[in-house]
């Protein structure tokens, strides 16, 4: 009997038994099992939520462009179909109806990530994963009940939540964040938001172009202090044409609520005081590594500052099959570097050699105009002491965006001052998120500015903005400009 019963532990043991384990669905997460899966292990996923994809698809990339779309459609219904020849009678904001055509591109993607699960053969749990040992995880499920599963290798791919600090008491109600902004019932009349970076500049124009008077409050001297000081001061006139207002070099020292809207107090570098009152205040102060529930204790996985600390060459914890991807280590909070990091690790479990360049991945903001840079800025050239040169091509000169009416913005390249390859570009202007992939080509293959200037590029296009750039870096020799 004694040996029946343990013959059934070892066959129930091989049934549970994975060779990866991923916790955590969003892009990072869900692209690490299938590339897992592709690689023949056998693979499961976990998700605390009732659908995959995480907060990129559920509340963060993909409900917010849908929304810029819907925005810029009726801004340029509004104000720029009359010049194109189109007349129609003024549009008016169905909230609600933008709001479920968004819903709608949610669950498009939501169900085609379920399908992918199911066609690369991948387990699916829902429930919160944590750890009960270096190789086991529990999965405990809504309805109180809970399984153990465990694997040879665990990837770890929870992402980050919105931050909130004390003074600034998110109640979800007038003071609210990105995820609340995304689902608002009507186009309030007046909104401030807390931080200029890229989240409160794209959901920030999404309502000023709507109608809001959008007023905006950051710590820093500029908007998307992150990137290329040319880019924000570029989008900070760009925007300004929808009458925002802007209090750059202000420091929020509390927010209330009011019942029918909540007031902002802030400081200027001089400490005058200054107060800013919208039917909504808006959050976006950054991003915080999320790992509650994780039990991260119970395996001693090594933490910094809230993020978890992996081996820059691996990717793996101190605890050596278990890896961590995406917004919970180091460097920046993008979907697409997290989407590389799980193809990394899949590949190294797997046994490969794969490498990530993260110099070259690059960072969208989908304002409209759009901004887009990859490789080093200016002023960390600067910083570093490199001699560089620099040069840059205006939309205003470019024939496909008069003929579109997006003459706002430029293209900036940088390149060595001795071998001429480039170094960093920077684009703000109309489809600089699918016009970076040019530069992160090059750079990639290590091209000089002149490289891309001999290369042909269509006529009438955005992107031969990117090659007159490049001529205005090699000897100034830009032909339009």
């Amino acid at each position: 009997m004694q040996v029946k019963f343990t013959q059934y532990l070892i066959l129930n043991t091989l049934t549970m038994q994975y060779d990866v384990i991923v916790i955590g669905s969003g892009p990072g997460g869900y692209v690490s099992a299938i590339r897992s899966a592709q690689l023949g292990l056998k693979t499961a996923i976990i998700e605390k939520y009732n659908v995959l994809g995480g907060t990129c698809l559920n509340v963060g990339c993909i409900p917010s462009k849908a929304l810029l779309d819907s925005s810029e459609h009726f801004y340029n219904a509004a104000h720029t179909f009359a010049e194109h020849g189109i007349e129609i009678p003024a549009p008016v904001v169905n909230m609600t109806q933008m709001i479920n055509r968004k819903s709608g591109v949610v669950k498009k993607m939501n169900d085609g990530i379920t399908f992918l699960m199911k066609k690369n053969k991948i387990t699916t749990y829902i429930g919160l994963g944590s750890f009960v040992d270096k190789n086991t995880v529990k999965v405990s499920k809504a309805d109180g009940t809970s399984e153990d599963i465990t694997a040879k290798n665990i990837i770890i791919a929870t992402g980050s939540k919105p931050t909130v600090l004390p003074f600034m008491p998110v109640d979800k109600k007038r003071i609210i964040t990105s995820t609340e902004a995304l689902n608002l019932p009507a186009v309030p009349k007046t909104m401030v938001v807390v931080g200029a970076g890229v989240i409160g500049a794209e959901l920030g124009s999404v309502y000023a172009r709507l109608g809001t008077k959008v007023s905006f409050v950051e710590f820093a001297d500029s908007m998307i202090p992150t990137m290329d000081k040319s880019m924000g001061k570029e989008l900070q006139k760009a925007i300004k044409k929808l009458g925002v207002d802007y209090y750059f070099s202000h420091k929020v020292t509390n927010i209330v609520n009011n019942g029918d809207d909540a007031t902002v107090t802030a400081t200027n570098s001089k400490g005058e005081e200054v107060k800013l009152t919208g039917e909504y205040v808006l959050v976006c102060i950054g991003r915080r590594p999320y790992t509650e529930g994780l039990n991260l204790e119970a395996v001693g996985i090594n933490m910094d500052r809230g993020k978890v600390v992996v081996d820059e060459h691996t990717l793996q914890t101190n605890v050596p099959n278990i890896y961590a991807i995406g917004d919970l280590i180091r460097g920046a909070m993008l979907a697409h570097k997290a989407e590389e990091e799980g193809v990394f690790v899949a590949e190294t479990i797997a046994g490969q050699k794969p490498h990530i360049n993260y110099n070259l991945i690059p960072g969208v903001v989908y304002t409209w105009p759009e901004v887009a840079s990859v490789g080093k800025t200016e002023e960390e050239l600067k910083t570093a002491g490199v001699a560089y040169k620099s040069g840059s091509f205006p939309f205003k000169a470019l024939g496909r965006a008069t003929a579109s009416m997006d003459t706002d913005g430029l293209v900036k390249v940088l390149a060595d001052k001795t071998t001429d390859e480039i170094l960093g570009v920077h684009i703000i202007g109309a489809r600089a998120a699918d016009m970076i992939a040019e530069a992160v080509v090059a750079m990639e293959y290590r091209a000089s500015a002149e490289d891309v200037a001999r290369m042909s590029h269509a006529h009438p296009t955005y992107t031969e903005a990117m090659k007159e750039a490049c001529l205005a870096a090699t000897e100034n020799r830009a032909l339009h400009a």
